[in-house]
């Protein structure tokens, strides 16, 4: 599992990465935060075939673009006053990287599960988070739903907590999702390392 000091010490900085990709929904951690169940996508020491959550970059990740569908049946009465019935809202995502390295590691880090730290292996992105091949992967493994962590300031959604404003170290939404619609470049190739793509994905809520 991971473990609330796992990703604590996955993170370089205060705040987690913006974005998560996750095979279930999430616990909360030995620390309170909201974590996924499982192990990161080729970074954990573990086969990939058993990966359950993968961390997404935020090198070059441009800004995450969210459009809101409202679903709804609105119809002008006799009287000519408008009425609607809400059924809900479904939310669309896009997420967009250029020159995203190709990988997160030129070699296999091999996490330590109680420190959160990697071997000597150096990574490709400053962060330490998926490159282009492991986001690939994740698109090509994952045919159905799967859940998506997002970390900005929506405070509002921990409205009832004792201090709903001290949460920027959380991610904030959590949303089940599907891919609506994946592509991705190679821009330019490496000599002994990594390449670097483009990739833009498209997200349809549940």
């Amino acid at each position: 599992m991971a473990s609330g000091t796992y990703m604590e010490g996955r993170r370089k900085y205060a705040r987690p990465q913006g974005v998560l990709f996750s095979k279930n929904s999430g616990r909360i951690a030995e620390n309170g935060k909201y974590v996924p169940d499982g192990f990161e996508f080729g970074q954990y020491g573990v086969n990939d075939v058993d990966a359950e959550f993968i961390i997404l970059s935020d090198d070059t990740r441009a800004p995450i673009e969210f459009k809101t569908t409202r679903i709804e049946n609105r119809k002008r009465m006799i009287n000519g006053r408008m009425r609607s019935y809400h059924v809900a809202d479904k939310l669309s995502i896009n997420l967009s990287w250029t020159m995203l390295p190709s990988r997160s590691y030129f070699g296999k880090p091999n996490f330590d599960t109680t420190y959160g730290e990697s071997d000597k292996t150096e990574s490709c992105t400053s962060d330490g988070g998926a490159g282009g091949v492991e986001i690939l992967r994740w698109y090509e493994d994952n045919q159905g739903p799967f859940w998506l962590f997002l970390s900005y300031d929506k405070y509002s959604n921990f409205d009832g907590t004792t201090d709903r404003y001290s949460h920027l170290a959380e991610y904030s939404q959590v949303v089940e999702v599907y891919i609506s619609n994946f592509e991705y470049s190679v821009l330019k190739r490496g000599g002994h390392t990594d390449d670097f793509w483009s990739i833009s994905i498209s997200l349809e809520e549940v």
